[in-house]
């Protein structure tokens, strides 16, 4: 049955289709009330109570994240001030890299996502020795998850970086500088309940959440 969130999203796609349509501060202001009140508040809540469950599916404490609707347009040519969409994430509260959850949704897609992103010097490094040695167990995990590679995050490389042959097995992989997936939310989950489809969803992704959580450990 339905647990009040499906609710939550049909008033966050008509505000974000509206908003879209009138990206100013004039009209955020006069929407701010509603949006605090019947988006922001049962997501934070959302949020909350799935970090408890991804704790329960993985075994280590995650922290949640609701992700700001103000756009930081400081390096950007797009001066919009704001989001177009809403968008959660669930970290450990380390602070080194760690696989992270996402879920987003607007009115173009719903789905929940997980990887590693920003990856840097040891953390790069760390991803592609795990990709050198454990290509073929992620892409296994990846084709019987059903979920798709993201493009989130910087753009791939052109060639693959050195020590890796340019005819390496998992090129593409390799010249990646971060690594998520996502998957569609199943149809129904209106009927079935936002936090209980995602935590459906959760099993199909885990055994790629093993390998990255293997590979960066925290």
């Amino acid at each position: 049955m339905s647990d009040g969130f499906a609710e939550m999203i049909t008033r966050a796609n008509g505000f974000f289709t509206d908003l879209k349509a009138n990206n100013t501060k004039a009209f955020y202001e006069a929407h701010k009330a509603m949006y605090n009140s019947e988006i922001k508040k049962p997501a934070e809540l959302l949020a909350d109570l799935f970090a408890e469950d991804l704790t329960k599916h993985t075994g280590k404490a995650h922290k949640p994240k609701l992700f700001r609707i103000h756009r930081d347009v400081r390096f950007s040519k797009d001066k919009t001030p704001y989001n177009t969409h809403l968008h959660l994430m669930w970290s450990r509260p380390e602070q080194a890299t760690t696989p992270t959850w996402f879920f987003g949704s607007s009115p173009d897609y719903l789905i929940l996502g997980m990887g590693v992103m920003g990856l840097e010097k040891d953390g790069l490094a760390a991803y592609r020795t795990m990709v050198d040695r454990r290509g073929d167990d992620l892409t296994d995990a990846l084709e019987a998850s059903g979920a798709s590679l993201s493009d989130w995050g910087p753009d791939p490389l052109k060639r693959v970086p050195k020590p890796f042959d340019q005819d390496h097995p998992h090129a593409d992989l390799l010249k990646r500088k971060a690594f998520a997936v996502n998957v569609d939310l199943a149809a129904g989950w209106d009927k079935t309940g936002l936090l209980k489809t995602l935590n459906a969803t959760v099993p199909a992704l885990l055994p790629i959440w093993t390998i990255l959580d293997e590979t960066f450990p925290g």
